[in-house]
């Protein structure tokens, strides 16, 4: 039986159910992959019928974790951002991501004055999933007709979240909108 987004769904909410922590989380990055290997599932949400932009999959009643479908005809490069109390997960479908992840070093969570550093830089490519957990900045960039799946710990639509300007030395408070 090949494994399918009904059953990472299944499992997800149960690894969750069990371990909403890091490792849990780690837990379901694992199975995203496993998800990604799935030829017909990608096809199905990142083939040349799925819908352009954002498709939500699933949303967990429970728990509130979201999965979705990110198809994009452009390239685009974010800001430095983060997801505020919630966590993502990124699958890499087809093409790929530049993930850069940065720290925050003055010791602030708010918006306002906000000096960060850039760590490091690695590209996600098809069948691999990166983890960022609660508050951890990063920015992604990818090319014309990239495709990826997304996990958020829940809904991002009225989630208040930082963008940094690294130029201004600023993070700017976000929310009812994706600032990836």
């Amino acid at each position: 039986m090949t494994y399918g987004l009904r059953e990472f769904c299944r499992e997800s909410h149960d690894i969750l159910a069990a371990n909403n922590n890091a490792k849990g989380r780690d837990a379901v990055r694992k199975n995203l992959e496993k998800l990604l290997k799935n030829e017909d599932f990608v096809e199905e949400v990142c083939g040349k019928d799925a819908p352009v932009g954002v498709t939500e999959l699933y949303r967990d009643d429970e728990l509130e974790f979201v999965v979705l479908a990110h198809v994009n005809e452009k390239p685009h490069a974010s800001p430095p951002h983060d997801h505020g109390t919630s966590w993502a997960i990124y699958g890499q479908a087809k093409e790929y991501t530049d993930m850069s992840e940065f720290r925050r070093l003055d010791g602030g969570e708010g918006d306002g004055a906000a000096e960060i550093e850039h760590v490091k830089t690695y590209r996600l490519k098809p069948g691999d999933a990166g983890f960022y957990d609660v508050r951890e900045i990063h920015a992604i960039d990818y090319p014309a007709k990239a495709c990826f799946v997304r996990v958020t710990g829940r809904p991002l639509e009225n989630e208040p979240r930082l963008r940094y300007d690294m130029e201004t030395g600023k993070a700017e408070l976000i929310a009812n909108r994706s600032a990836s």
